[in-house]
């Protein structure tokens, strides 16, 4: 069983995304470690992708840098080995199918034990399809994290009670980035979703503020930040670290 649950334990989580390679490897560690040091309870390494879906113009950019850069799924790896050396939050990789599949999905899910990564998010897999991976996942003790989404309806109860790790809720249609609100109506689906499975959920797409944060984080177990942060990193480039650092403990501060 993953560690994921440990994120949870008494307290709202604060889930940090970040793209791994942009603009660097070293950068992508400073500011997880950054994140760690100042509350975040679960970290999502993005593994980039060069044609991400779910992905708004924000990480999209990210993952076009990082690709540009040279960032390859072993070098990730390579970061995630180095991470778990003091990091002690669970982590989660965030990618696509296609990645797993072109990197060889066994290779990639045993070198995710090797390494200590504690679940996957791929959120281009249809629950119908999750077959491909889930025993394998299971083989190797990772969790696949589903994803429930405001067109999820009557599949909500179905998707929950086979959920893992934690259950992903996307607050709104679209792809991820930064919203001025979040007009979904978010408890009935987490209500569906508590009334399924003891897993815990964290709603994730277009949270960027204290407030934000801490109304999601009312209505669920945590809340997860990408594009924010990345806007960061954007700005700050090699420097992002200490300014990831404070934006976390803001937001960690407003759950």
């Amino acid at each position: 069983m993953s560690k994921i649950k440990e994120a949870f334990d008494g307290k709202k989580a604060f889930i940090a995304f970040i793209t791994c390679g942009d603009p660097d490897l070293e950068t992508t560690a400073a500011c997880v470690r950054a994140a760690v040091a100042n509350g975040a309870g679960l970290i999502e390494l993005g593994i980039p992708f060069s044609d991400p879906t779910a992905e708004g113009p924000v990480i999209q950019g990210a993952n076009l840098r990082a690709l540009t850069e040279g960032v390859t799924t072993d070098k990730i790896f390579d970061l995630a080995r180095d991470l778990r050396r003091d990091v002690k939050v669970p982590m989660v990789f965030m990618t696509y199918a296609n990645v797993v599949f072109s990197y060889g999905a066994e290779r990639f899910l045993s070198t995710c034990q090797e390494i200590g990564m504690d679940g996957i998010i791929l959120p281009d897999l249809p629950y119908e399809e999750k077959e491909e991976f889930l025993p394998l996942c299971h083989t190797y003790g990772v969790d696949l994290i589903s994803l429930i989404a405001p067109t999820s309806e009557n599949r909500i109860a179905m998707i929950a009670k086979e959920a893992e790790g934690f259950v992903y809720v996307v607050s709104s249609l679209g792809v991820t980035g930064t919203r001025s609100e979040i007009k979904t109506d978010l408890k009935s689906i987490v209500e569906v979703i508590r009334q399924n499975t003891d897993v815990p959920c964290a709603i994730g797409f277009g949270i960027s503020n204290p407030e934000q944060a801490a109304k999601m984080a009312g209505i669920s177990d945590g809340a997860i930040v990408g594009s924010a942060i990345i806007k960061i990193i954007e700005k700050y480039g090699r420097e992002a670290a200490p300014y990831v650092g404070d934006y976390v403990r803001e937001m960690t501060a407003g759950l």
